[in-house]
């Protein structure tokens, strides 16, 4: 943060904190407001972490004229910005040779899906995948997703280059800036599971899946042996 060094102490704000439940014990307290300067912490961090990754140098140029295939055609990546400066372009994991899409990415594209209107005030938002268009799109109307804008990558060449080899059935969160008539890559996700520490899984930071962030909050949190699953077999 900017001007960290005037920001009170995480503890003198908890301190502040006049929320009580019924029957809580003192101990309970005690432990909630230690959590809560923790956590107090964490939102600063991540505010400081924004504004490093505002603050990245210039990324590299985008000179390839990437071809992609959406609902109205072949498009190329300038015209995904539409009128925005910013696009943020999500590979999903749903390659030709998968059945199915990928639990995971389906569970947070559903997610996004009802906010992709007021993120759009703001940035253009795409989803890639390796898979002939109208699969994808097909896909889309199976999971309900009604304002995604999907697109197929025929060639493999933006996989290639930004998520791995050109069949590569892996996630990818890249984000690309528009200035002028120049478009440079500005972020990607850049998280492996050989930067995983041990037991967790390698999710992103700030994780940018609301399942997981709310499985946080819960008594059992993500658990070790448990993936989404595409269909809801669990009971009421």
């Amino acid at each position: 943060m900017s001007h960290s060094s005037q920001l009170l102490p995480a503890e003198t704000l908890a301190a502040r904190n006049e929320s009580r439940y019924p029957n809580e014990s003192d101990a309970y307290r005690v432990a909630r407001n230690a959590l809560l300067a923790a956590e107090i912490e964490l939102r600063r961090h991540i505010w400081r972490v924004g504004e490093l990754r505002r603050a990245l140098p210039p990324g590299g140029e985008v000179t390839a004229d990437y071809r992609f295939e959406g609902a109205h055609g072949d498009v190329g990546l300038d015209a995904m910005f539409g009128h925005k400066d910013t696009l943020i372009v999500y590979s999903m994991m749903y390659g030709a040779m998968r059945k199915r899409g990928c639990p995971m990415c389906t569970a947070q594209l559903s997610s996004w899906d009802p906010i992709v209107p007021h993120l759009e005030q703001r940035v253009a938002l795409a989803v890639v995948a390796r898979s002939p268009y109208p699969r994808i799109a097909a896909w889309g109307r199976e999971r309900g997703w009604k304002h995604l804008r999907l697109f197929a990558d025929p060639s493999g060449d933006y996989t290639r280059d930004f998520v791995g080899d050109p069949d590569a059935d892996m996630p990818a969160y890249t984000v690309f800036q528009r200035t002028g008539g120049t478009i440079r890559h500005f972020y990607s996700a850049e998280g492996s599971p050989a930067m995983a520490d041990p037991g967790q899984d390698p999710h992103n930071a700030p994780d940018m899946n609301p399942l997981w962030i709310l499985l946080d909050t819960t008594p059992g949190g993500r658990g070790s042996d448990w993936y989404p699953s595409l269909d809801d077999t669990s009971p009421p």
